[in-house]
């Protein structure tokens, strides 16, 4: 019997993520904490900008990254799933400007519905991405749950001097982002359909182990990844954390081929469509249509870096300005 793990899950990838505003809520309140009695090292990056990773100063010259990432199946492979999902956890220690050292698998599975064969076909994806990163992959935790699930806890360094952060980006930069967009509503479409978008896939499994080091190697110190709440919505976090306003040009940002396809036929998932309503009082969009809006917050599943600075390879689609009226305007 073949198995189509896209359809035992509601959702599907990032956009399965609690939509922004609702978990803006949810940790509202949780942030300023006072340091721990006794806790070792100073915190640089915690929950107060909503950045991609914790970061802690164990040493002067070094810092621990800590992140975890998980979500219901992307794509009908489990193989394939076992690697986005994996290269989307390590993502996050990549958006720091840090390099991933040790990963814990986050598996949760239906026992009694799915053979515990395509289980094994996830954590064989992981451990091939993680170890391709050049990541140790041990041991994990797992679970009884009612729809299939996989990510990761991973562990990793980088030099507290140039950590890549959500909040420093700063006026007259260049916003390069390092991967094309498009990639929910592909996923969309595969959930719906079942066909198989192998640009997609190559997309969502490439790892921001180079473009981070590039963006480092460049003096770059804003960056982020785009994930579930699409370059809107990250662009606007960004934005906000840094005090400016992030100019997009539309025409600039690339995109997979056939999504503007999938798009036109309505192949729109619930996470893309609660992104643009979040971000849409925010955001500038009068000098482009509904359809160019929804691409733009499309719910990416391992999407690539957004950095403000110019790095090789990367297509500049924007910059950023004072702080105006929006967080982000569209042209």
């Amino acid at each position: 019997m073949g198995y189509r793990l896209t359809q035992y899950a509601h959702g599907g990838g990032c956009a399965c993520k609690i939509p922004p505003g609702e978990l803006e809520e949810v940790v509202r309140g949780l942030t300023g904490v006072p340091r721990p009695r006794d806790a070792h090292g100073e915190l640089l990056v915690g929950l107060d900008s909503g950045d991609d990773a914790a970061a802690v100063r164990i040493e002067h010259d070094l810092a621990l990254i800590a992140t975890t990432d998980f979500f219901t199946p992307v794509v009908d492979d489990a193989f394939d799933w076992g690697r986005i999902a994996a290269a989307n956890a390590l993502s996050d220690v990549y958006a720091m400007g840090g390099r991933p050292v040790v990963a814990v698998n986050l598996l949760g599975w239906p026992r009694e519905v799915l053979p515990f064969e395509l289980a094994t076909e996830t954590l064989r994806g992981g451990l091939e991405v993680c170890a391709e990163a050049g990541c140790h992959l041990a041991g994990g935790h797992s679970v009884d749950d009612p729809e299939p699930k996989y990510g990761l806890a991973v562990t990793g360094l980088a030099d507290p001097r140039r950590l890549l952060r959500n909040d420093a980006g700063r006026p007259g930069l260049p916003l390069s982002l390092t991967k094309p967009l498009g990639i929910g509503v592909l996923n969309a479409r595969h959930k719906a359909t079942g066909e198989r978008f192998d640009e997609a896939i190559e997309v969502m499994t490439t790892l921001n182990a180079d473009a981070a080091s590039a963006a480092v190697a460049a003096g770059a110190r804003c960056a982020t990844d785009v994930t579930g709440f699409g370059l809107l919505g990250h662009l606007h976090k960004l934005a906000r954390a840094s005090g400016v306003t992030a100019v997009v040009e539309a025409a600039r940002v690339s995109y997979v081929e056939g999504a503007r396809e999938a798009l036109a036929a309505g192949y729109v998932s619930g996470g893309t469509h609660r992104n643009l309503d979040w971000v849409r009082p925010h955001v500038d969009l009068s000098a482009v249509g509904e359809d160019e809006a929804l691409l733009l917050a499309d719910a990416q599943t391992s999407g690539g870096l957004l950095v403000a600075g110019e790095i090789p390879g990367a297509p500049v689609v924007g910059e950023l300005l004072p702080r105006g009226e929006h967080t982000v305007v569209v042209h």
